[in-house]
């Protein structure tokens, strides 16, 4: 957590720290990501980050979770806009397509992504991976949760199930743009937008079988 002296920087100089270390730890990733490096991009002595954070990986862990609630204000129509007056599958589709949009288009995000899901380290990655996944899971359960008052998703279907593969899929769909060769046979880049979006269709259709009320499988 950060300490109350961070909390009195002014908004700007936090800005500039958390964007410098999104950079550095998005670039080299957590072992290999320098403190010099963010303190001099950020404009700061470095003293002054153990002044803001009681280490690195305290440092690490709340880019990561601020880069999550970052993501998570860009993707919240998706989250909260499903009403059930468009399919599930369709809406689901739609995030997937923003989500990638998103992601393409935001590369530091897209760093800090990759280095809280590929990080090495068990202590770290997990000391991440938890407040990143209770943020993802805080807007995704909602929305599963409306389906199935929706009536799109059955009242017996596996959610902790479907959560689980979103929260496998989501990081790696983040880095689909970054690191072609990852989407497999069932391509989503470097494709007509037309292809891309049946091919995520392709992608939802299994994702949803066992949820979707019988006489829709």
């Amino acid at each position: 957590m950060p300490t109350p002296t961070w909390t009195r920087l002014s908004a700007a100089r936090r800005e500039r720290v958390l964007v410098a270390a999104m950079d550095e730890f998005g670039t080299h990733g957590y072992s290999t990501g320098s403190l010099n490096v963010i303190a001099r991009q950020a404009g700061v002595a470095k003293g002054s980050l153990f002044q803001y954070f009681a280490g690195k990986l305290d440092l690490f862990t709340y880019v990561a979770e601020q880069t999550s609630l970052r993501i998570y204000e860009q993707m919240h129509p998706w989250l909260d806009g499903y009403d059930g007056t468009v399919g599930f599958s369709t809406h689901l589709a739609d995030a997937l397509e923003a989500w990638l949009d998103y992601f393409a288009e935001h590369p530091l995000e897209r760093g800090v992504t990759a280095a809280t899901n590929m990080e090495m380290d068990p202590a770290v990655r997990d000391a991440v991976r938890v407040p990143v996944h209770e943020i993802y899971l805080s807007g995704l359960r909602p929305l599963l949760e409306r389906a199935v008052e929706a009536e799109d998703l059955r009242k017996d279907a596996d959610l902790d199930a479907l959560l689980s593969h979103l929260l496998v899929l989501l990081p790696h769909l983040a880095l689909l743009t970054h690191a072609p060769g990852l989407d497999g046979p069932v391509r989503l880049v470097g494709v007509h937008p037309q292809v891309r979006r049946e091919n995520l269709e392709r992608l939802v259709a299994p994702l949803l079988a066992d949820a979707r009320p019988r006489g829709e499988r």
